[in-house]
């Protein structure tokens, strides 16, 4: 169920790998709409509003566990790449011990400081206690939350990218049933959809287990390998940590940000956490090929192939780019009539506010997919930290949206702040890149021709 991306065509592998990437987060963005669509039709409007305060909260803390789990990931993928099978289960272990670790520390933090970051969000009074119901249990189920990506993540580390996708089809369609079962049978609208997602997330993780335990031999770590190890650990927190906290740090921009909406009242909340539903599924597949650079140029440095890993993310820019003529078409003009899924037709105030964000937004794609690759790949040649340092400029840039422009200009500067923060990203990433790239050229020099022709 591995797969060796150091050997064969590098747009092939690229395409090949990130399809299934790109169909499992296409389930994951499809149950995330069909949540709001459940909640929006069937809970009302300030339901819809109460989970979509929680959103910046919820990518930080998620996109923390996602980060750190990508990361830990990466080094994995490393030793596949050199070939080294003891290596990569000793950092597997290592990995599975600082996972549960982790996840013990961040569910026993966001237990004490959710209503407190909830206040500092200016979440409006009239929905604070259904947004605490949402996010608070969605951060008791951080432990499965951890697990799972976890798993996932060293599938895909391996070149499997398709057994994730079949975990993340199962738990969508399952979590939709169950917001079904807990939003119209047990009329426990915000809670009862935290509650979905967590059961069909442990479920996922559970099952996710299991698979490695029977499919992926190479993982099967023996007492000797299953030692904590500080070298292997440090050498993990040193990829993993910057990665969660470049996530952490972008989304505390994104709380900025919402903190600003969420003064704008609930129509402008509403048409924020509306149109960001249906910009995730547009940019879907840009992310996925950023995500298989993270594994691509992983496995690639692992086996001092710099010709491949700059061929490779030639190919991921130009499949990216290409891609951004269909999602700037659809955000364009469709943007309304995608709206109009959300929310009762009679909210015409927010679908105009929907279609205005994306309309304006979507000119801007080709720099977030430029973005997308270059701090994946970044990311997947082991330079951590510079790829934070992106997420820095993108807190600035958000910063000063929400605290100089939103207050005077209102909902049209809300438009324009995540393009700002791209902007802000890329001019520092691409030069990083070619410097990140230079460094390596010095350390492995050049590429055998033979075993390049070969290939």
């Amino acid at each position: 169920m591995v797969k060796d991306l150091t050997r064969g065509k590098p747009v092939k592998l690229i395409v090949s790998f990130c399809l299934p990437l790109m169909l499992g987060q296409l389930f994951q963005q499809l149950y995330n709409m069909v949540d709001s669509i459940i909640v929006g039709r069937f809970a009302g409007t300030a339901e819809l509003s109460a989970v979509g305060s929680t959103g910046a909260i919820s990518f930080l803390i998620i996109g923390f566990v996602t980060g750190f789990e990508t990361g830990l990931a990466i080094p994995i993928s490393q030793a596949f790449g050199e070939r080294n099978e003891t290596k990569l289960r000793k950092l597997f272990a290592n990995a599975v011990f600082l996972s549960a670790a982790g996840s013990a520390v961040l569910t026993a933090v966001m237990f004490f400081l959710t209503p407190s970051v909830l206040r500092v969000m200016n979440t409006p009074d009239e929905i604070f206690d259904m947004a605490y119901d949402y996010i608070g249990t969605v951060f008791l189920g951080l432990t499965v939350t951890f697990f799972y990506n976890l798993f996932a993540g060293v599938m895909r580390a391996l070149g499997d990218s398709r057994t994730p996708l079949i975990l993340l089809i199962f738990s969508s369609l399952f979590n939709i049933v169950l917001d079904l079962y807990f939003v119209t049978v047990l009329k426990m609208a915000c809670k009862g959809v935290a509650i979905a997602t967590v059961i069909a997330q442990a479920i996922s993780a559970v099952a996710a287990l299991i698979i490695i335990i029977f499919k992926f031999k190479i993982l099967h770590f023996s007492k000797e390998e299953a030692r904590i190890s500080g070298k292997l650990c440090g050498r993990l927190l040193a990829i993993s940590l910057p990665m969660a906290l470049q996530i952490s740090v972008t989304a505390i921009g994104s709380i900025m940000l919402q903190s600003a909406v969420n003064t704008l009242g609930s129509n402008a909340i509403a048409a924020v956490t509306v149109a960001g539903k249906i910009q995730l599924m547009l940019i879907l597949p840009s992310e996925q090929i950023g995500v298989a650079m993270a594994t691509y140029c992983g496995q690639n440095i692992g086996a001092k192939r710099l010709d491949r890993i700059k061929q490779g993310i030639k190919n991921a820019v130009m499949l990216d780019l290409g891609y951004c003529v269909v999602s700037i078409s659809v955000a364009f003009f469709l943007g309304g009539y995608l709206a109009s899924l959300f929310v009762p037709p009679g909210q015409t105030e927010v679908i105009a506010m929907v279609a205005r964000f994306l309309r304006t937004c979507c000119i801007f794609y080709p720099v977030l997919a430029v973005l997308f690759t270059l701090r994946n790949s970044i990311q997947g040649l082991g330079y951590s930290l510079p790829a934070m340092a992106a997420g820095l400029f993108e807190l600035l840039a958000r910063a000063a949206m929400s605290f100089a422009v939103i207050p005077r200009y209102g909902y049209a500067a809300v438009c324009i702040a995540n393009p700002s923060a791209w902007i802000a990203a890329d001019i520092f990433l691409i030069p990083v890149f070619f410097t990140v790239y230079h460094i390596l050229s010095k350390r492995y020099g050049k590429t055998d021709n033979n075993k390049a022709a070969a290939d």
